[in-house]
């Protein structure tokens, strides 16, 4: 049984993670879900990872992924709190620090930042796309084509030069055909 949706929550619960979306809010996905799958079961497993499938697929920005989600919990309301919640903080504290570092980028400490960022950016990348991947390897019949497609991607992505979204689109195709 699901609880009730509590706008306050959902609103709060984003302006939480919003600080903590280094690399962008596609890194806080695992703890979206543990909020709104295990936490409040406002959405089930499959409704999560659908929304964020279909938000990822269409053409504009990455964040439109938390408005689905917030969509999917409450509708309009839902969509304007969870979208609220995750620009608010992070873009003031994007515009100051940009204005900040971009005075001070000569400074060993803004450029050692900068360095530290990039492993725990990707970190985060790849434990959300270990979440994404994670229902498709339980599940016996797509478990093996799964696990190719991610050292295929691996693979490219080391290797070449070839954009992602190429990898995206053939992964698309290839799930749409039923070879994943």
């Amino acid at each position: 049984m699901t609880t009730p949706v509590d706008l306050l929550s959902l609103f709060l619960h984003f302006l939480t993670l919003s600080l903590l979306s280094i690399g962008g809010a596609i890194t806080t996905v695992p703890e979206m879900h543990r909020f709104l799958v295990d936490k409040t079961g406002w959405l089930s497993d499959t409704m999560f990872t659908s929304s964020i499938a279909l938000a990822q697929a269409a053409p504009g920005p990455n964040i439109l992924f938390v408005a689905v989600l917030g969509y999917n919990v409450a509708g309009l309301p839902g969509a304007a709190a969870s979208m609220a919640g995750i620009m608010l903080p992070s873009t003031v504290l994007t515009v100051t620090a940009t204005r900040w570092a971009r005075n001070n980028r000569e400074s060993i400490s803004v450029r050692a930042f900068s360095a530290g960022m990039t492993p725990l950016t990707l970190g985060l990348i790849i434990a959300t796309g270990w979440l994404l991947a994670l229902p498709f390897l339980k599940a016996e019949a797509h478990r093996w084509s799964t696990l190719a497609l991610i050292a295929v991607t691996v693979g490219l992505t080391l290797k070449t030069r070839l954009s992602l979204v190429w990898m995206v689109l053939g992964g698309g195709v290839l799930g749409a055909l039923g070879l994943v």
